[in-house]
């Protein structure tokens, strides 16, 4: 039955505010073809005519258009460009995933970057890189020119099913993607199996691009919390049921930023009851060379049947030659395989890939890596120490890598401290970047391999005496 004007007038109101809300979201784009008349009049409990109203108002509007025949569609120019971050001076912006992105990445070259990811260049292989350049230099005329294939090196993606082989996990070679990166791992996980408004599960602390990719994707972020052991079991498992997240993106080795390592009996019970909610997991495994001796892998647990395991060589090798991997089901990585030529016409770039084939093909990366562990080891252990004589104290003390998740004296804010220390151009990494429910405000990650100089200690000292009421 048809309503009275004056109601219908604001059910009209009702069925347009949805249609932008779907709009706004994302859950509806440019060009996607809006509910038929019939069908969302049930949806919203109104009648045709009352829908009829709201698609006639939005078109004339300029959100929708009609199709004649067809039915109505979003218009091309109905979004607004995403905008993830603010748009402000450094010092004014929020202290968020992006504003430690780009302190870190846009800093100059005389910056001390204690909060950064990754090792400071003269860490790194630099004589094997090179070596490898010189003969890429030489390699046939399509590597320096052509496209990648679209799985990706043969020659890398075999030295890596010999590394997933010494875990216990056999693979097949059509089990294996190799990306630009493994942020682009990440993204193009979530394009496969994430839409608009689904719940993806993160640790609390984690790492802080997940939470940045996270938003550019519009979903929503339910986090649980991070024990030395793992995640909470308790609440994985209680929030597994309230919210039904699609995805859990963690670390099992060397977490970042805590710097814990999964243990055995939290990745059964881990497994099982993602297995009881048919949650997918991505373990993201970049560390894993850091590690002295290899812990628990939920991939190698689970066979990669509900798990996908990614990586990349960014932290080991070069952040600046950069090329990632997924590692799933066939028919997951066929469809993976796909959106990579859609996003990006091919694999990564051969010379990238060749090249960090030829180093991981050499004596010098083991050698490399033995160096870097022991080295890490005992900066870890200087910088732990030089951190608690002015009072900041790890949250324990990692069995590899270069991350301490430390807590601040009482009374310190981590974001404000980190504003600034940029004065001194320091660049931090405040806790609550990697928070979620942003629960973090008085604890820090250090990148131990970025502490040496000693500017780092007298700044977070200074800080510390005029940002800390407890300390004043």
């Amino acid at each position: 039955m048809e309503q009275p004007v004056g109601r219908r007038g604001t059910r009209t109101i009702d069925v347009m505010t949805a249609i932008r809300a779907k709009v706004a979201s994302r859950a509806l784009g440019p060009d996607d073809r809006l509910p038929s008349i019939r069908a969302f009049a049930k949806t919203m409990g109104v009648s045709p005519s009352t829908v009829v109203e709201a698609y006639d108002r939005l078109a004339a509007e300029g959100l929708i258009r009609a199709k004649q025949g067809s039915g109505f569609y979003v218009s091309a120019s109905a979004l607004p460009p995403l905008v993830l971050a603010e748009k402000l001076p450094p010092t004014e912006r929020a202290v968020d995933p992006f504003w430690v992105s780009r302190q870190s990445l846009d800093a100059d070259s005389a910056a001390l970057k204690p909060g950064c990811g990754w090792l400071p260049p003269d860490w790194m292989p630099h004589e094997a890189l090179r070596r490898a350049l010189r003969a890429i230099a030489r390699a046939d005329n399509a590597v320096l020119s052509d496209y990648g294939s679209t799985r990706g090196s043969f020659t890398l993606r075999r030295l890596l099913m010999g590394r997933f082989a010494e875990e216990g996990i056999e693979l097949s070679p059509d089990q294996l993607l190799l990306t630009a990166s493994g942020t682009q791992a990440v993204d193009l996980i979530c394009r496969f199996l994430l839409r608009p408004g689904d719940a993806v599960l993160v640790d609390d602390p984690c790492y802080f691009n997940f939470r940045a990719l996270l938003r550019a994707h519009q979903v929503k972020i339910a986090s649980v919390p991070y024990t030395p052991s793992g995640p909470d079991i308790a609440s994985f498992e209680a929030i597994l049921a309230a919210e039904r997240p699609r995805l859990y993106l963690t670390n099992s080795a060397l977490h970042n930023p805590t710097g814990a390592t999964l243990t055995a009996q939290a990745a059964h019970r881990l497994l099982n009851a993602a297995a009881a909610h048919d949650l997918t997991i991505v373990e993201d495994d970049i560390f894993a060379d850091f590690e002295p001796e290899p812990s628990v892998r939920l991939a190698a647990l689970d066979g990669l049947n509900s798990v996908i395991r990614i990586g990349s060589f960014s932290k080991t090798l070069s952040a600046s030659v950069r090329c990632g991997y997924i590692a799933a089901r066939p028919d997951w990585i066929s469809d993976l395989l796909d959106l990579q030529v859609a996003t990006s016409f091919g694999g990564p770039s051969p010379l990238a890939t060749e090249l960090i084939a030829s180093v991981l093909s050499s004596g010098s990366y083991r050698k490399h890596m033995e160096e870097l562990r022991r080295r890490l080891a005992r900066v870890r252990r200087e910088t732990a120490g030089k951190l608690q004589h002015i009072g900041i104290e790890p949250w324990l003390m990692p069995r590899g890598g270069f991350y301490l998740w430390c807590r601040l004296p009482d009374g310190c804010n981590s974001a404000d401290m980190a504003r600034a220390s940029l004065a001194d151009n320091v660049v931090l990494a405040p806790g609550n970047v990697f928070s979620a429910s942003q629960t973090a405000a008085s604890f820090m990650r250090f990148n131990v391999a970025q502490c040496d100089d000693p500017i780092v200690i007298d700044v977070l000292q200074r800080t510390i005496g005029k940002s800390c009421p407890s300390n004043c």
